[in-house]
């Protein structure tokens, strides 16, 4: 690997370097990352809490798809800006929040990607469970009692599965992609295999006319839903570069993006509501669980296949959604005292010292969190692409995110760069209180759209006279 003009600066780690690029994430790789991205019980779980919204089967599928659209075009801004720079998502953000003040996103990405982080490593840790005790029913006796809210086999589960994440993030990011690769399509196979079970025990029909409750289910809950699962995947689109980075070219990123989240995402949000509507029929109500489903199933074969596939996938997910982005963040906050390695291992421990099962308890609060999320990441996304693309004119020297002397471009005023810290914080004030402030919680699921406009509105107002921009915009 070639050296690197700032390698003495401060804030040079060479994993956080554009040297440090592999260039093997492909189209093929991009969409198994896609894949597993969505094919994940987390994701299940939100598409099915949309019921919560009072809207029908058929109206759930379209806001769904409608959602994937927006996150097709936002991932594109993202991901190409990283394929560009070939640095991570931290790394990038010194150009617009500079050198020191782009800790600030930094650690806005890690305290969210670490809490989901938590979360679906104890729903995969549900269905390692339940394959013990169909395994070994005697193990039933070590689930009977309850520390910090889980039981004894909980606790072995969750922690063996932690540690073996935290083997494979160890030996990079090849072995990531290498796990991405056989994690997105192994949850189709059981989400496909479970979706003919629960329609077979339904007789082949379902009801698209079916909602949970009864309310608004006009346009505005569509939208509610839209956005809901826009900011789902907000924080990973915030940090998209941690991967796309990797990527030999950007056609390749957006046609990644187009088979992974026009076909295949889209699908997965339909094949969900269809098994949720299904199971309406054989159990009287939209299972939100699909574990609760998989304990039905009468085959041990099919089960352990089930289990071992969810398993597996949720455990992709978990580590290319939320165990990279906290790593590369924390390096990036410190970048000589931390390797990849060593702060995957403070990822792992921060995990389980929130108890992640006592943040995950139903399918409302779930929305209501990933309404915070996008409180936060929306005005981030906005900021952040509005300073490259418009600002900056799609022109990035990387040599100078390195580089931590006064005289550094991104420098600024002692290495914060304070337009974008108050477009941060007057758009973070807006959707912050979108999403806590009970008079303005049916406005919550609007945080992230609202977030993105405000702070891109804001920050140009203050970039006005700005005299960074160098060369024409690119198009994306």
């Amino acid at each position: 690997m070639p050296g690197h003009r700032n390698e003495d600066s401060r804030l040079f780690n060479v994993e956080l370097s554009p040297e440090s690029a592999t260039g093997t994430w492909k189209t093929w790789n991009l969409l198994a990352w896609w894949m597993s991205g969505w094919h994940s019980l987390g994701g299940y779980t939100m598409a099915i809490g949309l019921f919560a919204l009072g809207l029908t089967g058929w109206q759930m599928i379209v806001a769904f798809a409608l959602g994937i659209v927006i996150l097709y075009f936002a991932n594109n801004l993202s991901g190409v800006a990283g394929q560009r720079a070939k640095v991570p998502f931290p790394v990038f953000a010194r150009a617009s929040f500079g050198v020191t003040g782009a800790n600030i996103p930094a650690i806005l990405r890690a305290i969210v990607a670490i809490a989901w982080y938590g979360i679906q490593t104890y729903l995969a840790s549900a269905a390692v469970m339940l394959l013990v005790l169909k395994l070994a029913p005697s193990s039933e006796a070590m689930t009977l009692n309850s520390f910090l809210g889980l039981s004894t086999l909980g606790w072995i589960c969750f922690l063996g599965l932690s540690a073996a994440q935290l083997v494979v993030l160890s030996r990079g990011m090849e072995a990531v992609r290498k796990l991405s690769d056989f994690a997105g399509p192994a949850i189709w196979i059981a989400m496909i295999a479970l979706a003919v079970w629960i329609l077979m025990r339904a007789g082949w029909t379902v009801d698209f006319n079916y909602r949970a409750v009864e309310g608004n289910s006009g346009v505005i809950a569509m939208l509610s839903a839209m956005f809901i699962v826009v900011a789902y995947f907000a924080g990973p689109s915030l940090n998209f570069a941690d991967f796309t980075r990797n990527a030999p070219t950007e056609e390749m990123v957006r046609r990644g993006n187009a088979w992974g989240l026009l076909l295949n995402a889209t699908a997965f949000g339909a094949i969900s509501i269809v098994i949720a509507l299904a199971s309406v029929k054989v159990y009287g109500e939209a299972i939100h669980d699909p574990i609760v489903l998989l304990k039905d199933i009468d085959s041990i074969t099919i089960l352990l296949l089930s289990i071992i596939a969810i398993g597996v996938a949720t455990a992709g997910i978990n580590i290319i959604l939320n165990f990279v982005a906290p790593v590369y963040d924390i390096i990036n906050v410190w970048p000589r005292q931390f390797t990849f390695r060593k702060a995957g291992v403070l990822v792992a421990v921060l995990s389980i010292v929130i108890t992640p099962w006592n943040l995950f308890s139903n399918p409302i609060l779930v929305n209501q969190f990933i309404g915070g999320v996008g409180a936060l990441m929306g005005p981030l996304f906005g900021v952040i692409m509005a300073d490259y693309y418009i600002v900056q004119r799609s022109s990035i020297d990387t040599d100078a995110l390195f580089d931590d002397s006064p005289s550094g471009k991104y420098y600024y005023s002692n290495g914060y760069n304070m337009k974008a810290v108050y477009a941060l914080i007057v758009s973070g004030l807006i959707t912050i209180g979108m999403s806590i402030v009970p008079a303005f919680s049916s406005a919550a699921a609007f945080a992230w759209p609202v977030g993105v406009a405000v702070s891109v509105v804001v920050y140009l107002q203050l970039c006005k006279n700005d005299s960074r921009a160098t060369q024409p915009a690119a198009d994306v």
